[in-house]
């Protein structure tokens, strides 16, 4: 069986990681991939290059000037043969390369388009991950410690996947509509409900404050305890007794691990790939 989106072309602008994901995610659905790099190259490339080349497999890679009037004739001939073309660039830049939405509409009406910009409120505001997760509280400002993951760029990154999906079947479906906007701010944002609504907020049910959802210290590490259903926080409760905490410090990692398996417990050991 064909994969759902073969026969589809897909060309890409963006660089470093949300566009990318997107583009792989379609690569692996079907979709052939083609992406044009500037002359520097991506800033990924350098920054991660095992990962690069992991988000890049099976792409078609154009090197091309856009700010030379023969890299924007290379750029527009490649249009002509895509169905969603993805960006990351602010709206003036876009336009200034005529790939503004107004322009396209006209020139290539049944073209899709997926815009990622930092902030789909302010799009010429520049940003990146860190001021995105720190304007949206997911950074402790009493603890400054800088963040183990990409959240917005990740989340941002699905959600441009999930655009051009809802854009391509669209089109198929006959639907008028053309472009969608990804906000990487407001993927950030979206990351933030759980503390928003309370959930994962001091004393909120999933903030460890509960003996049967928490991270404990062992005798030689730290694990992850989600025992959040009642059968399981019973069976918690009843192996560590009414000081979960001293218990757990009195023995290694790998004997709670193997007390959670032989108990069918949701129990992890805390990794450190660092």
């Amino acid at each position: 069986m064909s994969a759902p989106l073969s026969g589809l072309t897909v060309l890409s602008l963006a660089l470093n990681l949300p566009g990318p994901l997107a583009v792989a995610a379609l690569r692996d659905e079907g979709a052939r991939p083609v992406k044009i790099e500037p002359p520097s190259g991506d800033p990924l490339a350098r920054l991660a290059p095992e990962w690069y080349a992991a988000l890049t497999r099976g792409v078609e890679i154009h090197t091309l000037d856009l700010k030379t009037p023969q890299g924007q004739r290379e750029l527009h001939a490649l249009l002509a043969a895509t169905d969603l073309l993805l960006t990351s660039s602010r709206p003036a830049a876009l336009a200034r390369l005529g790939l503004d939405g107004h322009t396209l509409a006209s020139s290539a009406p049944q073209l899709c388009r997926v815009r990622i910009v930092g902030d789909a409120q302010r799009p010429e505001v520049p940003g990146h991950d860190l001021t995105y997760q720190a304007e949206s509280g997911l950074l402790d400002p009493k603890q400054p410690v800088m963040p183990r993951t990409l959240i917005a760029d990740l989340l941002g990154g699905q959600t441009a996947y999930a655009a051009a999906l809802a854009l391509l079947l669209g089109r198929e479906r006959g639907s008028p509509e053309r472009e969608r906007v990804v906000g990487l701010r407001q993927a950030a944002a979206q990351a933030a409900l759980p503390l928003e609504y309370g959930v994962t907020a001091p004393g909120g049910l999933l903030s460890g404050t509960q003996p049967t959802y928490r991270l404990y210290a062992t005798a030689d590490g730290t694990i992850a305890v989600a025992a959040l259903e009642a059968h399981f926080a019973r069976r918690w409760q009843e192996l560590t007794g009414p000081d979960p905490e001293a218990a757990v410090r009195a023995r290694p990692s790998a004997h709670w691990l193997a007390l959670a398996q032989d108990h069918d417990l949701p129990v992890s050991a805390v990794a450190d790939l660092l």
